[in-house]
């Protein structure tokens, strides 16, 4: 073979003498310029993919949205709505106390227990033992 003749036109030259060798030095050349290993830039973009996926799982379970801020809120309600119904309760209690102590309802027994709990006061015939 000549060397300076270029690559196609030695193809040209021979497949005319010997086809099947010239198929099997095209299979060897494609074979030669194939990459083993992928490009850089696919390299690159897998790994910015995989960050960014990353991230977002992370800001989905830990972010001020996420999973655990969900379940934080959903105990903290919990809480308030006990806290809420232990207030109506006692709200209750003080509207009763405050109806039965009223001018157009006055009870007897409440107004003396009152007078003794806050007041200090007995009866003249009672004896307190301390």
């Amino acid at each position: 073979m000549q060397k300076g003749i270029h690559k196609t036109n030695r193809l040209c030259h021979d497949f005319v003498d010997n086809p099947k060798e010239v198929t099997d030095f095209k299979a060897e050349s494609d074979f030669m310029t194939h990459r083993r290993r992928p490009a850089f830039g696919a390299i690159v973009f897998v790994i910015i993919a995989l960050l960014v996926g990353g991230y977002f799982t992370f800001a989905a379970v830990q972010g001020d949205y996420g999973l655990f801020r969900r379940a934080e809120i959903e105990a903290q309600e919990r809480a308030l709505e006990t806290r809420l119904s232990a207030l109506e309760a006692q709200v209750t209690e003080i509207e009763n106390l405050t109806k039965r102590l009223s001018d157009s309802y006055l009870d007897l027994d409440l107004l003396d227990q009152q007078a003794r709990d806050v007041l200090g006061m007995i009866r003249a015939d009672e004896i307190v033992i301390r």
